[in-house]
């Protein structure tokens, strides 16, 4: 059809955590002048947690997201070692980073089946009652879905063995954990991390079967309407090598020379956040680089912190299998680094395939079942940083509190603000390239989603700014539905 509006909403768009709405806008020829990403809703967190003891924010946190609640409680729990001055046992730490690799096995089986893989397996231009978890199956098979589902059950199974609850774990303490596991118990997480290796494995598979297989896909992931040219952001051990749970942040710039390497508790030093009045959400930048506008390039401090961003800002994966997969990656796609938004999804996978491998690493490590899981912290709070991987991105955890550990201030930097304005480039590219002299259809609308659908965005999380201008638009109709007037702000 063709668009006689000058501005086109997505809304709500789909697929995703949260709720918002993509706005395109169109010149007098009908092609893109513009496009926002605007997040409509207001959490706070950061608020409402200042005046509560310390020790309730593991529980509180994860009440944040009912999608990632996981990756709060661990980075709260890490927050408050530092807060309190105590270093957890080694059994401890094991576990907790067992405990992740499971739930990032779990999270990324999710995007992939459920939110990203659709745009892929059942199409783009597929019908929108299509194009979900059901068409997946469809197209598929019922085997298929029943490995998902026998993926996620596991998932949840054990993050409530260790963690005590399906959803909303309470597990994690300053100085360790409230329990370890047996040794009957262990044999089952490792009977099920080789399973989930093998499903990794499976994943990794149809994914080269029909997307990479497919020309049409192809060369989708390498057009240039999703290619970004930015910084990328991830935690990596001693050898540079990705991990989820614990590490140094590195950096490195859009041609894949290292820019930064820091301590997490070091993180104000390097990362600042620029506001819009347009949305509640935040937008991080590389200080150092300074706030330059929504624009690529070396001389633009937009970074991205995704599972792409983790594979460029490594130097390898610590696990085999993964590792051969990396290599397959780049040397599929040109090298080191990748700019395509799009090939994010083959990254995620790469990374479910690291996660249970190191699952069953942490599983048959003799330390695992360790009777000395905590240690109890004596020192007086002060301040504490606590920083872990989630599946959308690099997740920082900040909190002060005077002498009796009752909260001051909160500072929380989650994974989908990481990636908010590199998000809100990709939409804006996406549809100046795809949109052309007002010819709109839902399958190019659909294509436009899928440029923030790859970040796999958590916008539950993400919205802690409060502007001074709401974008806000109120119809106003008389009883027989009758429109009478529209009020409207901040939305031109």
């Amino acid at each position: 059809m063709v668009s006689t509006t000058k501005r086109i909403s997505i809304d709500p768009i789909t697929r995703l955590e949260g709720h918002g709405r993509i706005d395109i806008f169109l010149d007098q020829s009908g092609n893109v002048a513009n496009a926002y990403l605007v997040i409509p809703e207001l959490r706070g967190f950061e608020r409402f947690c200042v005046g509560r003891p310390a020790e309730d924010m593991p529980n509180l946190t994860n009440r944040i997201c009912g999608v990632c609640p996981e990756a709060h409680h661990m980075a709260a729990t890490k927050a408050l070692d530092d807060l309190f001055h105590v270093e957890p046992p080694p059994t401890a730490k094991k576990l907790r980073e067992l405990f992740y690799c499971i739930f990032f096995v779990t999270d990324h089986t999710t995007h992939f089946y459920a939110l990203g893989g659709p745009d892929f397996v059942v199409g783009p231009d597929a019908p929108p009652l299509e194009r979900n978890i059901l068409g997946v199956v469809k197209k598929i098979g019922l085997d298929v879905a029943s490995k998902v589902l026998r993926m996620r059950h596991v998932g949840h199974e054990l993050i409530q063995m260790i963690g005590g609850r399906r959803v909303h774990p309470n597990w994690g303490l300053p100085g360790g954990v409230s329990k370890g596991i047996n040794e009957e118990q262990r044999r089952y997480i490792e009977e099920c991390g080789r399973e989930a290796i093998a499903f990794a494995q499976f994943s990794l598979q149809l994914f080269h079967d029909v997307v990479l297989s497919n020309t049409r896909y192809a060369e989708l992931i390498k057009s240039d309407v999703y290619t970004h040219r930015t910084y990328n952001m991830g935690t990596v051990d001693a050898s540079n090598r990705v991990n989820f749970y614990d590490g140094m942040i590195r950096v490195v710039g859009p041609d894949g020379r290292e820019h930064a390497k820091y301590h997490p508790r070091d993180y104000t030093q390097y990362v600042a956040e620029h506001v819009e009045p347009w949305t509640y959400l935040k937008f991080p930048y590389l200080k150092r680089i300074g706030w330059k506008g929504f624009v690529d390039g070396v001389d633009s401090g937009v970074y991205k912190a995704t599972p792409l961003a983790r594979l460029n800002a490594a130097e390898g994966m610590a696990t085999p299998l993964a590792q051969a997969e990396y290599e397959r990656f780049y040397d599929a796609l040109g090298g080191k680094p990748v700019h395509h938004t799009l090939a994010t999804h083959w990254a995620r996978l790469i990374e479910l395939l690291y996660a249970a491998e190191r699952w069953v690493e942490l599983a048959t490590d003799p330390e695992i079942t360790g009777k000395e899981y905590r240690v109890l912290p004596t020192a007086s709070p002060t301040e504490g940083v606590g920083c872990v991987e989630a599946p959308r991105g690099t997740l920082t955890h900040h909190y002060w509190t005077d002498e009796r550990g009752i909260l001051t201030r909160v500072n929380l930097i989650v994974g989908t603000t990481n990636n908010y304005a590199p998000i809100a480039m990709s939409v804006k590219k996406a549809a100046q390239g795809l949109i052309r002299n007002g010819q709109v259809r839902e399958g190019l609308l659909n294509m436009v989603e899928m440029a923030f659908r790859a970040y796999d965005p958590c916008f539950g999380c993400a919205t802690h700014y409060l502007p001074g201008q709401m974008p806000l638009e109120v119809n106003i109709r008389a009883a027989d539905g009758t429109l009478l007037q529209t009020l409207r702000q901040n939305l031109d």
